[in-house]
């Protein structure tokens, strides 16, 4: 086959990518040694899928480092090595430095957590409730655009995983710093970074379908632009797409996550608005991410099942709100009400909420938006 071309960032087009010059790292971790309540079905499906996609665009097997960690119920039908801490970093650092190519995708499924310095820590198969191993995906950016990679200039990652802040999740002590070693910063690389939660967000996953939202859709988008493989799509081209597929999810109330995509590359280097983030639009207030949180709950689109949760509050409280017919606007109404007049009804409400559907990840995001909003409720723009 003669390739593909490259727009990085919207600059001219690049003379075409030839697939033998091109690397891959795919990743996909679904059973950790956490145990059953790590267990996430989908990520090594996922992986198995770029893999497949790249392979049929020509680039060499042997090219394309494949790290699965699978649950007992997937059996891929390819070769693929193991997806543990010390692997993996290997990988990173010894072995992808020196390939010869001139483009490289990073593709990585599995469990993630911001850390207290807003770094991205990815968990590995080998991570514990008590040593929660991993890479840190800012370190590994920044070794990948320094000259310890002296090759594949051009590069994508693309990252499954939730952005949940370290200390929502409660963990018994801080994540240690494991950075990876870095370089001498350089200006010949470009880096295309798309991440699927967003900050302090968790990465839906789909355990029926075994899939993550996210993934499922860059997926597609990717199947669809197939012929241009396997050169990096246009990020300016793609993301688009994907920020509209994850809004109509959002309108559903199936996902509260905001994808982002970061750009850097000697031209240029910013982060592009995400989800629900149009150019010129505001991004969400607390009152909005709080109404967006309650209403992932099915319980609180139901007007019936939403009185009942009224109900359980102490009558003083409820009795006070103001209600609407309408879903949002009586959300609303009971939200500033609770924050404004009867704080400690707010935290009264979330349990009512979350007693009814203890549903994880959408408990985490009600809380942090809780408090975010609890937050600016007590500022002085917020009244007194």
């Amino acid at each position: 086959m003669t390739g593909s071309t490259v727009a990085p960032h919207g600059s001219a087009m690049l003379p075409p990518v030839d697939p033998a010059r091109v690397h891959a790292l795919i990743v996909g971790i679904e059973a950790y040694d956490a145990g059953d309540d790590w267990s996430l079905p989908g990520p090594a499906r996922d992986a198995v899928a770029l893999y497949r996609l790249l392979c049929a665009e020509g680039v060499p097997e042997e090219q394309l480092r494949l790290h699965l960690a699978p649950l007992p119920s997937y059996v891929p039908d390819v070769p693929y090595a193991p997806a543990d801490q010390a692997t993996l970093r290997r990988v990173l650092v010894r072995e992808l430095p020196q390939a010869h190519g001139d483009v490289l995708w990073v593709w990585w499924g599995g469990h993630g957590v911001l850390d207290r310095s807003d770094r991205l820590r990815l968990f590995s198969s080998d991570a514990t409730t008590a040593d929660k191993l991993g890479i840190d995906l800012d370190s590994a950016l920044a070794r990948y655009a320094s000259d310890a990679v002296p090759a594949l200039t051009e590069q994508l990652w693309i990252v499954d995983a939730c952005e949940t802040f370290e200390e929502d999740l409660d963990f018994r002590e801080q994540l240690p710093p494991d950075a990876l070693p870095m370089g001498r910063r350089t200006l010949v690389h470009r880096q295309t970074t798309l991440r699927a939660a967003g900050r302090g967000r968790v990465a839906v996953n789909d355990p029926v379908r075994a899939t993550g939202f996210f993934s499922d859709i860059v997926l597609g988008l990717l199947a669809e632009r197939a012929a241009a493989l396997p050169a990096p799509p246009d990020p300016e081209e793609l993301f688009p797409a994907v920020r509209a597929r994850i809004a109509a999810l959002r309108e559903t109330g199936r996902t509260l996550q905001l994808p982002e995509i970061r750009l850097r590359s000697p031209e240029r280097t910013e982060i592009l608005p995400a989800v629900g983030e149009g150019v010129g639009e505001r991004s969400a207030s607390p009152l909005q991410r709080a109404v967006d949180a309650l209403f992932a709950y099915p319980s609180m689109n139901d007007p019936v099942e939403r009185q009942a949760v009224i109900g359980t509050l102490d009558p003083r409280i409820a009795g006070s709100l103001p209600r609407h017919p309408r879903g949002r606007t009586d959300v609303v109404g009971i939200l500033t009400g609770l924050a404004r007049y009867h704080r400690e009804g707010l935290w009264e409400f979330f349990d009512a909420v979350v007693s009814i559907d203890d549903h994880p990840d959408r408990r985490r995001e009600l809380a942090q938006a809780l408090r975010e909003f609890e937050a600016a409720a007590r500022s002085p723009r917020a009244g007194r």
